[in-house]
């Protein structure tokens, strides 16, 4: 018996499953014979844009979650390290009046502080700290960039939308000068 490809004309009987199932929807003429949908095609694309809807809708909702979490916990962090530089500008407060008090005794004596040089002196360490800071903030201003990727591509859109993408290459394409000959014209 000779194998025979399901809707060919012959009616042997196919061999694989997938076969069998096959010549079960198609018959020799190659008419499909399976089940039939008894929704139309308005119904079946009315049903997969309802889907598609349903599982964008979803998935905006999934970020709103993540990102109010994201949000929730970042705002958990900066109140902590609010209240850390509360605390860390006390201490600095008290640590400044320790040394005050004792560089006042260092340079005076007990029973007379030198209150005023070495308010002076806290004075001049702070000032210098301040400086140094201050400097090493504006390095860091210098380097912040913006956003260059961003403001490249977004200078592109105007050539995309008339058209003229060869503009956008990169690198720009170089026009060449053509050399031109110091020969009379021909008349």
């Amino acid at each position: 018996m000779t194998e025979q490809i399901p809707g060919s004309g012959s009616h042997a009987a196919p061999r694989t499953p997938a076969d069998r199932a096959l010549a079960q929807a198609v018959d020799a003429t190659g008419t499909y014979h399976g089940e039939d949908d008894p929704r139309s095609l308005g119904d079946i694309a009315s049903d997969l844009l309802s889907d598609a809807s349903t599982l964008i809708r979803q998935e905006v909702d999934l970020a709103k979650a993540e990102l109010q979490q994201s949000a929730t916990r970042a705002g958990k962090g900066a109140g902590l390290m609010g209240g850390a530089g509360v605390a860390g500008g006390f201490a600095l407060l008290f640590a400044s009046l320790a040394a005050w008090w004792g560089i006042a005794v260092l340079i005076g004596t007990v029973d007379s502080p030198a209150l005023g040089w070495s308010g002076l002196i806290i004075a001049v360490v702070y000032a210098i700290v301040a400086l140094v800071l201050l400097s090493m903030g504006k390095g860091e201003f210098k380097r912040v960039k913006g956003l260059p990727r961003t403001a490249e591509t977004v200078s592109k859109i105007p050539n995309a939308a008339t058209g003229n993408e060869e503009k956008n290459r990169w690198p720009a394409t170089r026009t060449t000068s053509v050399a031109t000959s110091s020969a009379p014209a021909p008349t």
